[in-house]
């Protein structure tokens, strides 16, 4: 049985639709604490991951005084409403759009207050295509890494291969989307977003790489502070995945935190682990909330 979170019964939970830059509503939570805010939280999730998987660790937040927005990019979750092979949108679509408008609403509610960026691995490696990113307070990224799949870990490398080289290609040709649900990979993908992240997995410098010179000055002009926690058991980003990501954010002070389940007095952790209620009093508590001060 999933841990839960105390004093959930002191916040407001608020759904609401926001209007991104190009038009479509995007679904959100606005997780309110009935205390004075002491600041803003925007968890920005992994690819193909719903808002719902973060409602633990919003609703915690929250408790502790903070305005929590969670959100599911276009395509995904509540925020899709049409069928994906019709759906033309990419990930540079999802920052500059999605993103941006989230970032504005969290803004209005809160114009004063810090506001902090948890990315969780997509999430994190999309802040520096965010026109808005100066806003962001700090930045903490939880199992973020570069994607290039020569990088991955062992276990993952060559199941990477066959993804990027025969599965991705052949699904989307035959459906007009990435069918991840049915093929219990990632999950469903509008078609442009897929090809986009094959494009970035397939490079040595991931998304710099392939988004040219433009948008590599862009990561790399970005000064706002971020904490990485990466951990030794994930099963997806390996220690050289997590280091060449944040090396883009080459300007912003970083710090790294790699963390083993032994840490923790847990058995794994992995790839979204962290995001589990039974860690509020070890890694949320310990790890994530000094890093909000």
């Amino acid at each position: 049985m999933r841990a839960t979170v105390a004093g959930a019964s002191m916040i407001r939970i608020e759904p609401r639709l926001i209007t991104a830059q190009d038009g479509h509503e995007l679904a959100a939570t606005f997780y309110r604490p009935e205390q004075t805010i002491v600041g803003s939280v925007l968890i920005a999730p992994a690819m193909g991951v719903s808002q719902r998987f973060y409602a633990a660790l919003a609703t915690w937040l929250a408790c502790r005084g903070f305005l929590v927005v969670t959100f599911d990019f276009n395509g995904i979750g509540l925020s899709r409403r049409a069928g994906l092979r019709t759906l033309k949108v990419t990930i540079t679509d999802w920052a500059t759009s999605d993103c941006e408008a989230v970032i504005a609403a969290v803004s209005r509610e809160s114009p004063a207050r810090e506001l902090y960026w948890l990315g969780h691995s997509l999430g994190g490696q999309i802040l520096g295509l965010v026109p808005s990113r100066a806003r962001i307070t700090k930045v903490v990224t939880i199992a973020c890494g570069s994607g290039y799949w020569m990088e991955n870990t062992p276990s993952l490398k060559w199941k990477a291969w066959w993804l990027w080289y025969v599965v991705a290609p052949i699904s989307m040709r035959l459906f007009g989307y990435f069918p991840g649900r049915r093929l219990r990979k990632v999950g469903d993908l509008p078609r442009g977003v897929m090809e986009q992240w094959r494009r970035w997995c397939l490079n040595r410098d991931y998304a710099v790489g392939v988004e040219g010179p433009e948008i590599r000055a862009q990561y790399a002009a970005m000064t706002t502070p971020i904490t990485s926690f990466s951990f030794v058991d994930d099963e997806f980003m390996s220690a050289r995945n997590t280091e060449a990501l944040h090396g883009c954010y080459e300007n912003s002070g970083r710090t790294m935190k790699r963390i083993s389940p032994r840490d923790v007095g847990a058995e794994h952790i992995g790839h979204f682990g962290f995001f589990d209620a039974k860690f509020q009093d070890s890694l949320w508590q310990t790890y994530l909330l000094p890093e909000l001060a």
